[in-house]
């Protein structure tokens, strides 16, 4: 399930929540808002446009609920959001290929020198996706890796 697109809605703000909130904060926000959105505590004189709102938030409540409450689905999911962040306008000094990089047989690491003198890793973990943003270790700068040529 290793899927880093963007993640399709952000169950952290369906619950009010944030990424560093526990699992009993995580419940207790997703206790109050299904009480209150659950289809049979809904008073008898709301439209059936609103009824079919608050079906959709209840779903997507007990959505959210399901997938931040499992360790691994969190994770997985948290490693989403990152990944999303990563790709959004990230100022990227440079972009480079695989190629460019130095390969470490001991560390079984990609490295680059940074203008700073720093250095650029990248985990050969890392290597799989078609483009990576990696930070420098020593500065703010970043640069875009990709597999093949650009």
């Amino acid at each position: 399930m290793a899927d880093y697109n963007a993640p399709q809605k952000d169950w952290y703000l369906i619950l009010g929540a944030c990424p560093t909130d526990d699992l009993q904060v995580l419940k207790q926000k997703y206790q109050k808002l299904v009480l209150m959105f659950h289809p049979d505590k809904q008073r008898p004189d709301v439209s059936e446009e609103e009824a079919e709102q608050h079906l959709q938030r209840f779903i997507d409540i007990d959505q959210a609920w399901k997938i931040l409450s499992n360790e691994e689905s969190r994770n997985e999911y948290n490693l989403q959001l990152r990944a999303c962040e990563l790709k959004q306008s990230w100022p990227v000094d440079a972009h480079i290929t695989l190629d460019d990089m130095n390969w470490d047989y001991e560390t079984e690491c990609y490295s680059y020198t940074c203008r700073c003198g720093g250095e650029f890793i990248l985990e050969k973990d890392e290597t799989q996706e078609v483009e990576t943003v990696v930070c420098c270790d020593s500065c703010s700068l970043s640069i875009e890796v990709k597999k093949g040529s650009w």
